[in-house]
């Protein structure tokens, strides 16, 4: 049960990052973005790739410039193409998977094996006493350092321009601000975000794979959504630290089906049916006290007519 339980928090770390970027693109300039199973999927990429060539860290960095150059593609298509944003993240999307080939040399799946002598971040702590709880601790510093990072630049001028556009973007051109930048700017920082989730995935568990973004805007949306219905949407930290415990809530909800014997084939049927669940629980909520203000009015009615 405690490996049960250190292996979600884990994942839900990595994941967390991913939610965070998803959250930027979903809830901050309110844009459906699908680039995103594609640019987890590049980020992966280039962590692998840089892992077999010795150079670990430096995959993160470059998956984390590589998602912003794809999340700056997509915004170009919306921005100035005038496509629809759906549209422009599915074409990225399609795009992508190509692009993914190739970064992979051909290949759809890069082992990242310790056995085959390729180094990850988390090598250098092998055979150490930290060995048990170096993927807790150096996904927990990053996703830290994250939240620090885009807590404070979310609150400078550029940080409020950007969130104001995806409230009213229609305000914010009338007061001079181009738009278009701001738009480019988040969906970079989106998938960069995402791209850095993939680079971790990828040299966490050991292996990078052409299919391996199938879904996670999915479960990005359902770790935001989650977050903001159990921990709410109060001041903007606390927004972003409900994202982080939404996402590692959703993988103990999956760790603990699987632990009841749920075939891992239907994954996505669950992160589907979680995201439905948490997208309706406002509208479920609202008509639950709508019915109970119905029947206290229809009891207190009842009781003053006698």
């Amino acid at each position: 049960m405690a490996d049960i339980i250190k292996g979600a928090a884990e994942l839900g770390i990595i994941y967390a990052v991913m939610a965070l970027g998803v959250f930027i693109s979903f809830r901050t300039l309110n844009m459906p973005d699908l680039t995103v199973d594609s640019s987890f999927t590049l980020g992966a990429a280039c962590s692998a790739m840089l892992c077999v060539s010795g150079q670990p860290a430096l995959g993160l960095i470059l998956a984390f410039f590589a998602g912003c150059a794809a999340g700056c593609v997509t915004a170009l298509l919306t921005t100035k193409l005038k496509i629809q944003p759906i549209l422009s993240g599915i074409l990225m999307m399609l795009a992508l998977y190509s692009i993914n080939l190739k970064v992979m040399a051909g290949k759809s799946n890069i082992p990242l094996s310790r056995i085959l002598g390729v180094p990850t971040i988390f090598s250098p702590f092998l055979d150490t006493g930290l060995e048990r709880y170096i993927a807790l601790i150096l996904n927990t510093a990053v996703l830290a350092l994250i939240i620090v990072l885009l807590y404070y630049f979310l609150k400078t001028r550029f940080g409020l321009v950007l969130r104001a556009t995806g409230d009213n973007d229609k305000m914010v051109r009338a007061s001079g601000v181009d738009t278009d930048l701001t738009t480019i700017a988040g969906l970079a920082l989106s998938n960069g975000l995402v791209a850095l989730s993939g680079a971790l995935l990828a040299q966490y568990q050991g292996f990078a794979d052409i299919g391996m973004g199938i879904g996670m805007v999915v479960i990005g949306l359902a770790s935001v959504i989650i977050g903001e219905v159990i921990f709410g949407t109060g001041s903007l930290l606390r927004r972003l630290i409900a994202v982080v415990l939404g996402a590692v809530t959703y993988r103990f909800i999956i760790a603990g089906a699987l632990e009841l014997g749920m075939p891992a084939t239907d994954l996505k049927l669950v992160s589907a049916a979680i995201v439905a669940a948490a997208l309706s629980m406002g509208t479920i909520r609202d008509k639950v006290i709508s019915l109970a203000g119905r029947q206290a009015a229809l009891s207190r009615y009842k009781g003053g007519s006698r």
